[in-house]
């Protein structure tokens, strides 16, 4: 009698416990999907300053001078680029966009540890490494004064942010793991891309990046992934609609940009 009471215990206690982790499971996974929905609300609710409000004065010209530099880099940093993208052209609209790469609160969050590089590089590097890979340029003097604007800019977006916290609409949203069909993206890019990037990639600089050839980014660019590609053409793609492609499908256009022609990646031959 004592046994059969003592297992039925056992059981319940068992039963218990495992409702309990349940439980808790679901909480945990209520609460981070509550936080992760704040987080986007916010970046959603986050307004661009005005460059109007930017005062006059030597720090006010070089605010304005970064976001001339970062809209139409090819212009006002001729001397570090070797093609015909703009920062804006990955960071969409000027750097201002939730989930289209912001440059939104990354100044208070650098050093950061980069695994391409596996080291600590500050905000500057980072910069640096878009002008040799994305720009397929040279680097910019760290005191140079397109650096020092890049910078101002960058923190004049960022002067709401609290330091050290990463902006909740940084990079992009991720994808699954997915394998792109550079066949099928080819018939999304006909259809979809074509008639803003051209049959043949070269887009229409200074306002639309080319997408393959001598005037967009090199192999050693971030975009050259397919993955990154996929998720910037997933969340900003086509820019009349962005989001009407699946992650599927917008695997199947960064597969087939990425079979593409670019330019081949030397770091010695960007210094």
């Amino acid at each position: 009698m004592n046994r059969t009471v003592a297992i039925r215990c056992s059981l319940i206690l068992c039963i218990v416990v495992a409702l309990g982790l349940a439980f808790l499971g679901d909480t945990r996974s209520l609460v981070a999907a509550q936080g992760a929905g704040a987080a986007a609300d916010a970046a959603k609710a986050w307004t661009p300053p005005d460059i109007a409000t930017v005062p006059a004065g030597p720090l006010g010209d070089s605010i304005r001078l970064g976001q001339q530099v970062f809209n139409d880099t090819p212009k006002y940093a001729a001397r570090y680029v070797g093609n015909k993208l703009s920062c804006t052209h990955c960071h969409v609209n000027g750097g201002t966009v939730a989930g289209g790469i912001p440059m939104v609160g990354l100044p208070g969050i650098f050093p950061m540890y980069r695994d391409r590089e596996k080291e600590v590089v500050t905000f500057e590097e980072r910069i640096e490494q878009c002008f040799q890979r994305s720009e397929n340029g040279h680097r910019v003097p760290n005191n140079g004064p397109e650096m020092t604007a890049l910078v101002a800019y960058s923190q004049w977006l960022s002067k709401d942010q609290v330091s050290g916290r990463a902006f909740p609409g940084r990079g992009m949203p991720p994808l699954p793991e997915l394998n792109g069909d550079k066949e099928r993206g080819a018939v999304i890019y006909v259809q979809q891309c074509q008639v803003c990037h051209g049959a043949n990639g070269a887009g229409k600089p200074p306002e639309i990046p080319a997408l393959w050839g001598p005037d967009s980014y090199n192999e050693g660019a971030g975009m050259y992934g397919i993955p990154k590609m996929a998720q910037f053409i997933r969340q900003n793609m086509p820019q009349t609609t962005p989001g009407t492609l699946t992650p599927q499908q917008a695997y199947d256009v960064a597969a087939y940009i990425h079979f593409m022609p670019h330019t081949p990646f030397d770091i010695k031959e960007h210094q």
